[in-house]
């Protein structure tokens, strides 16, 4: 190629787009020798924590189907202390049903107000008794072993948070992936290599996935983070209810805790994604989470330069995937083009038919070589590679049209989800709550002053049926001080008190 471009005067012109190509093979051969020699950690004979007493599950959903009963019956073979469920008031009748189908000794049902999914696990958090929390989707399908590989982890002090590797669980009842489940398996697959890779580097990784993540109950219950969790604003002034995943794990790369991405049999999950086009929408969500999340790691808080640099690297490589991606198709067809109307060229033109063959050739090889660990476990699933080449270049547009759009904070594909901010809700939770009270002590209409500080302190079990955010005690900040001085993230400098004195039973 070097040759031919030399032959119609482009070498300069081209010559550094190989050099960036080059760049690009030689760092995902960097990720797979780490993905080879990263080990998981082993549980110890005699664990520090035990499922059974320290693990409570939480469950944030509106809409769980059956797939749900499939789920909770996996997260009870590994014995958790408990399954807390949340989800909005008019839901909890079906929820209900569901959980007493499966287990109604282990499996509790609590409501929230509004569809909030964020306003949904703080209250999770605050019903929790346990030392360790899981979040896990409703779907997503776990092994016996997965708390006992997470829990392997906590053995550190340090760990704040535990993320897991992922497959895809087929919608059809019979096994059958349609083309999407497919690509979405793929991208899985290169998801496992790269978090298994930036652990093995410099124990970061870019996002402990809300599929199953866990984390320390006493991190999460902390108020400021609860807080900040709850009151996250995009550019100040967009609301952000997804993208929880992505807070909690700058959370727990800005306050000084330790993550772990456990990528091993044992600790796999299976989950299902979208068997339609709707699957493309989900991506565009994450997409816009991950700008948004990066923008903020690598130029808002600045924590993870010193703390992750090879998980930052990564995220300023994504940042230029696309144009790079794209470049690559556009300087074929300069080069095949011109070539064919240099008039002072020493070898005959190449056909476009045949560039054109020859490029589209190399793509698909390398692109199976890169999705090798997939196809080793699916062979067969190889008839899609000429699609996920397609939604390769597709994704680079959606990943520059997601930049111009991040203002866009909709779910997407999920009805009945607002945009409103989770703290909002908490306070008009909080009024409503007041003017009960009002009602019932004055039900001649006499006015009486409320104090709101004491409806705010009061039990949330005084409360069936409506959750009301903890106010946060603190005699230097103010709300205002937390959103403007903190972030929207709450990102302060790490802390050392990183359960010092703390004695395990």
């Amino acid at each position: 190629m070097l040759y031919l471009t030399d032959d119609v005067g482009l070498l300069p012109f081209f010559l550094p787009f190989g050099i960036i190509g080059f760049y690009r093979y030689l760092w995902y051969f960097i990720k797979l020798v780490a993905w080879l020699v990263y080990k998981p950690r082993r549980p110890k004979e005699n664990p520090t924590y035990d499922p059974e007493r320290d693990v409570t599950i939480i469950v944030p959903t509106i809409d769980a189907g059956e797939e749900f009963k499939i789920a909770a019956r996996s997260w009870l073979a590994c014995k958790p202390k408990e399954i807390i469920i949340i989800t909005e008031t008019k839901m909890l009748g079906p929820l209900q049903e569901l959980a007493n189908e499966v287990d109604p000794t282990k499996i509790k049902v609590l409501t929230v107000s509004k569809a909030n999914k964020r306003l949904q696990m703080v209250a999770g958090v605050n019903a929790t008794q346990s030392e360790i929390i899981v979040f896990a989707d409703d779907d997503a399908i776990w092994k016996p072993t997965m708390l006992e590989y997470i829990l392997a982890c906590f053995e550190d002090l340090k760990m704040g948070g535990v993320g897991t590797s992922q497959t895809v669980h087929a919608v059809d009842p019979n096994g059958h992936q349609t083309v999407w489940e497919i690509l979405a398996g793929y991208r899985l697959t290169s998801r496992n290599i790269e978090i298994a890779s930036s652990t093995h580097i410099d124990g970061g990784v870019c996002c402990l996935s809300g599929r199953t993540a866990a984390y320390r109950t006493l991190i999460l219950k902390d108020p400021a983070f609860q807080h900040c969790f709850t009151n996250d604003l995009w550019l100040g002034k967009y609301p952000l209810n997804s993208g929880d995943d992505k807070f909690l794990t700058r959370w727990m790369v800005s306050h000084g805790w330790n993550t772990y991405a456990q990528v091993c049999k044992e600790a796999e999950l299976f989950s299902t994604f979208k068997n339609n086009w709707r699957f493309v929408k989900q991506v565009l969500r994450w997409t816009r989470n991950t700008w948004r999340s990066d923008f903020r790691s690598l130029f808002t808080e600045r924590y993870i330069w010193s703390r992750h640099p090879y998980v930052a690297f990564t995220m300023v490589d994504k940042l230029f995937n696309p144009l790079t991606l794209l470049a690559g198709p556009i300087l074929v067809g300069v080069f095949a083009s011109i070539q064919k109307n240099k008039e002072d060229r020493t070898s005959e033109p190449l056909p476009g038919w045949n560039i054109a063959i020859s490029y589209i050739i190399w793509l698909l090889v390398t692109r199976a070589i890169k999705l090798g660990p997939h196809f080793i476990r699916r062979p067969l699933d190889i008839w899609a590679l000429p699609a996920w080449l397609l939604f390769n270049y597709y994704f680079a547009i959606m990943k520059i049209y997601a930049l111009f759009t991040l203002h866009e904070v909709g779910w997407g594909t999920r009805a009945g989800i607002g945009n409103e901010l989770a703290a909002d809700i908490g306070k008009q939770d909080i009024q409503i709550a007041a003017d009960a009270a009002d009602a019932t002590q004055n039900p001649n209409g006499r006015n009486t002053k409320i104090e709101m500080s004491s409806v705010g302190n009061e039990p949330p079990q005084n409360r069936p049926g409506v959750y009301i955010a903890p106010p946060v005690h603190d005699p230097f900040w103010s709300e205002d001080d937390y959103r403007t001085e903190m972030g929207t993230d709450g990102a302060l400098p790490p802390h050392t008190q990183l359960l010092q004195g703390q004695e395990r039973r």
